[in-house]
C-alpha cells in the first residue's frame, strides 16, 4: 500500500504536527494521485479545532489540491499517468438518488463522502491534501485545464466553486448590479468571476484598507459596510449579493440593498448563527436568502474551464507544510491576501 506523510490534528487543542499512514492501492475505477499543492481553507481551521462538532481524529485537513496522477486502476478511462489534476471537497457520493443523478453531489441525499473527515463503510475516515498522495475514484478527480498555474488553482478547488455555482445557477451576468460581502479567501475570488460574468461588481468590507485592491480584483465600487451613509445609499440598487463572511453578522442591511426580487446567498458558516433576520425585508420586496454548498463534478470542470478562459486563479501565499499552524492564526487575524496554498514538496 503506498505509504503517506502528512499533518494532522491529534486533538481540539492539539497543533498539527506529522503523522504516517498508508492510502489504498488505486483499485477498479481509481487513480493514486502525488499531490503537489494543498489549499489552505478555514473550514480545515474549523475541523482541526473541532468548531463544528463533528470532527474525527485524527483529522488530516486539505480539499483544495493539485497534483499528479502516478498511477491508474483497472478500468480508468478518464486520466492517464502524468495528466494534471484536481481533487475537491468530495471523494464520493451514493451515485443512485436524484441529486447524485442530477450531477450535484454535493446534495447526495445519503450523505457525500468530505475529502477528509468523511466516513467510510469500515467505520475509518478519510484524511485529506496536508500529504503526499491519495487514491481517489475517477470520477471525483478534475482535470486541471492546461497553462493553468497548478499553485494558484488549488483554492479553485472550494474558494472558486463556491463562489461559481451561485453565481452561475442565479444567472449572473451582463446587466446586473451584484454585491459581494467580504474580501477574503471566498470573497476575493466572488469579485474575480461574477466581474468575468459581465457583472458590475459592488464589495462590501469593513476595511477601508481593502478598497484598492477589491477594485484591482474587479470590483467597480466599494462600500464600507459599518458606515450608515454608505450603506443607505445602496438601498434597493443589487440584483444579487454573494455573503461570503463566515462570522455571524446583522443581515438585515445587506437586504436592504436588494431590489425587488432579488436573492442574497449564503456561502460563509459561522460558528454561531446570524441574528434572525426581519421578515419584514423580505416580504416587502419579495426578497430571498438562499444557501449554497460547493459544486457538483461536472460544474467544478466547468468552473475550472471558464478561469482557465478568463486567466482567472487565486491570489496566494505559498507556505511550507511545517508553517501550518502559524498559518492558521494568521488567517484567523485575516493576514492573508488571499489564500495559504502549501507547497507539498515541502512535506517530508
Amino acid at each position: 500500500m503506498p505509504a503517506s506523510l502528512g499533518y494532522a490534528a491529534s486533538a481540539p487543542d492539539a497543533a498539527l504536527a506529522p503523522i504516517r499512514f498508508d492510502r489504498r492501492e488505486p483499485g477498479k475505477g481509481e487513480v493514486l494521485i502525488e499531490i503537489e499543492y494543498c489549499g489552505v481553507c478555514h473550514s480545515d481551521l474549523h475541523q482541526a479545532r473541532g468548531e463544528w462538532g463533528n470532527t474525527l481524529y485524527p483529522c488530516v485537513p486539505g480539499h483544495e489540491i493539485i497534483g499528479t496522477v502516478t498511477a491508474v486502476g483497472d478500468g480508468v478511462s478518464k486520466f492517464k499517468t502524468g495528466d494534471k489534476v484536481g481533487v475537491g471537497c468530495m471523494v464520493d457520493s451514493c451515485g443512485q438518488c436524484t441529486s447524485c443523478g442530477d450531477g450535484l453531489e454535493q446534495y447526495c441525499e445519503t450523505g457525500m463522502t468530505g475529502t477528509y473527515n468523511g466516513r467510510l463503510a469500515d467505520g475509518s475516515h478519510t484524511f485529506g491534501g496536508y500529504s503526499q498522495r491519495m487514491t481517489v475514484k475517477e470520477d471525483f478527480v478534475l482535470r486541471l485545464p492546461e497553462g493553468m498555474d497548478p499553485a494558484g488553482a488549488a483554492p479553485l478547488l472550494c474558494a472558486g466553486i463556491t463562489t461559481y455555482s451561485p453565481l452561475s445557477h442565479w444567472k449572473v451576468g451582463p446587466g446586473q448590479r451584484v454585491g459581494v460581502v467580504g474580501l477574503g479567501g471566498l470573497g476575493h475570488m466572488g469579485v474575480k468571476i461574477a466581474a468575468a460574468m459581465g457583472a458590475e461588481v459592488v464589495l462590501f468590507t469593513t476595511s477601508p484598507g481593502k478598497a484598492e485592491d477589491a477594485k484591482r480584483l474587479g470590483a467597480s465600487q466599494v462600500v464600507i459596510s459599518k458606515d450608515r451613509d454608505q450603506m443607505k445609499a445602496m438601498r434597493g440598487q443589487l440584483d444579487f449579493i454573494l455573503n461570503t463572511v463566515a462570522a455571524a453578522h446583522n443581515l438585515d442591511p445587506f437586504l436592504d440593498c436588494l431590489k425587488r426580487d432579488g436573492t442574497m446567498v449564503m456561502v460563509g458558516v459561522p460558528e454561531v448563527a446570524h441574528p434572525s433576520p426581519s421578515v419584514g425585508r423580505l416580504i416587502g420586496r419579495r426578497r430571498s436568502i438562499a444557501g449554497s454548498l460547493i459544486g457538483g463534478i461536472a460544474e467544478t470542470q466547468d468552473m475550472l474551464d471558464f478561469c482557465a478562459r478568463h486567466g482567472l486563479v487565486s491570489d496566494i501565499e505559498i507556505i511550507p507544510m511545517d508553517g501550518i499552524n502559524e498559518a492558521y492564526e494568521r488567517m484567523l487575524k485575516g493576514d492573508v491576501k488571499y489564500r495559504f496554498v502549501v507547497d507539498m514538496a515541502t512535506l517530508g
